[in-house]
């Protein structure tokens, strides 16, 4: 399948050291993150497009050719990382919360400890992030952070359930998400999270831009398994091939959209913001 390039990649979305679910990124207890550079966000804020022809154009007139104007009938977002990002760093919300447990170690030990944990099979189910995933981020923080005391836990995990420990990538979001579903665009979240992402994007006042969320505490795959994304396709009752997923994992997004038949753009590389995806698939904000 044929995809957008751009001129510059320099200004990329990384993972956020900060507490979160999710895909590859570096979770806290809730979700994933991320951090855009400098350019990035100078980028999101003007509003400018760097999307680089190199064969896009052909593409793009083939698409309008078969499905008019508009050339995606809906569209998948990734959660964390994408939409959501972190308020701090995971490392700084684990020791600050943790010094009254008495954890003693620093943010870049706390950090390193939670890669290496993260990195570890998880043995105890098939999939991570299973109802509320606390056995596997009770797993994670104590791991993090040598402390197992339960109330320390709750006190993080609950943390990342409300909406102080998260803001909106591109603060301009709903406005273009309110253009896309006038325009006839259909909307979800694609996310590999545990079940507080419904409550979370209710917090954060997002949950009414989409017709519907896929999550994988509740299909029961993770991205990158095709499964998720074919099943946010039949929610919102489009096909594949009349989609396109946005997310910031190459592998989890990207690759995994595309073994499912749709079409992928990976955030801080291919697109900056939602009003430049708007606009690719023929949306005027």
């Amino acid at each position: 399948m044929a995809v957008a390039r751009l001129r510059s990649a320099a200004a990329r979305v990384r993972p956020a050291l900060a507490g979160a679910i999710g895909e590859r990124r570096l979770l806290g207890t809730a979700a994933a993150a991320a951090e855009v550079t400098t350019d990035a966000a100078a980028a999101v804020a003007a509003g400018v497009s760097r999307w680089e022809p190199m064969g896009a154009r052909e593409y793009y007139d083939y698409r309008r050719a078969i499905y008019g104007d508009i050339t995606h009938k809906a569209i998948l977002v990734d959660a964390a990382g994408t939409l959501l990002a972190p308020t701090e760093p995971m490392a700084q919300v684990y020791r600050t919360i943790g010094q009254k447990y008495g954890v003693e170690y620093s943010e870049d030990e706390i950090l390193m400890r939670y890669r290496r944990a993260y990195a570890q099979p998880w043995g105890r189910s098939r999939l991570r992030y299973v109802n509320d995933g606390r056995p596997f981020w009770q797993h994670i923080v104590s791991s993090s952070t040598g402390c197992s005391d339960l109330q320390y836990f709750e006190e993080v995990y609950q943390y990342y359930t409300t909406e102080k420990a998260w803001h909106l990538c591109d603060p301009d979001a709903g406005r273009v998400f309110q253009a896309l579903r006038r325009a006839g665009v259909k909307t979800a979240v694609v996310s590999n999270f545990d079940t507080r992402l419904r409550p979370l994007l209710q917090a954060l006042k997002c949950d009414q831009w989409f017709d519907a969320v896929a999550v994988s505490a509740e299909v029961a795959a993770e991205k990158p398994n095709p499964t998720i994304f074919l099943k946010a396709c039949d929610l919102l009752g489009v096909k594949p091939e009349e989609t396109v997923h946005i997310g910031d994992d190459r592998r989890n997004d990207v690759w995994g959209a595309r073994d499912a038949g749709c079409d992928a753009w990976l955030w801080g590389s291919d697109v900056y913001s939602f009003k430049e995806v708007a606009e690719r698939i023929g949306v005027e904000v």
